[in-house]
């Protein structure tokens, strides 16, 4: 059991991601962040974030709560899997350092709260857009840039998103 321990140990609430990344900062390590829902697990998530991974040393995923996907709008049947379920399959991930569940629609609180040298999201944002407004947007992407942070997308995997497996399941 000690190994599912381990997984279960990096799923932290926020205030312990905070201590965590103290620490790392104190190492000097590089803190990657990311969000997003990660409903059902597949290769395109998969790719994702070990490719964001690789822009630091410690990479933090935040996992929207059930209440937030709902508020999304992403359909009454969603999400698939509950919060646990979801932010478990992500700590089980190698390149997952930390995993941390928010309620709020975006996770801009978050990424003021804890700091992370560099954000992260898929290459349907723009990590250049400075409007708030804009569909491309990066939430907290002026947030970490203001604190000399960086921002990246990175390239999705074509035919893979949680909309296309469940409409695969559903044919």
């Amino acid at each position: 059991m000690e190994k599912f321990d381990f997984i279960q140990k990096k799923i932290v609430p926020k205030e312990e991601l905070k201590r965590l990344v103290k620490g790392w900062n104190l190492k000097n390590q590089r803190v990657v962040f990311t969000n997003g829902c990660f409903d059902i697990l597949h290769r395109g998530h998969v790719t994702y974030l070990a490719k964001a991974a690789e822009l630091g040393n410690k990479l933090i995923v935040a996992i929207n709560a059930d209440v937030s996907v709902k508020r999304q709008g992403k359909g009454d049947d969603r999400p698939v899997n509950d919060e646990q379920s979801r932010a478990l399959l992500i700590a089980s991930l190698l390149v997952v350092d930390a995993v941390v569940v928010f309620e709020e629609d975006t996770p801009l609180e978050l990424i003021r709260f804890i700091q992370p040298d560099v954000l992260v999201k898929g290459a349907d944002y723009d990590a250049n857009e400075t409007n708030p407004a804009a569909k491309t947007f990066i939430v907290g992407s002026d947030v970490v840039r203001a604190q000399g942070g960086t921002v990246a997308t990175i390239d999705l995997v074509d035919g893979f998103s949680t909309s296309n497996t469940i409409r695969k399941l559903k044919s």
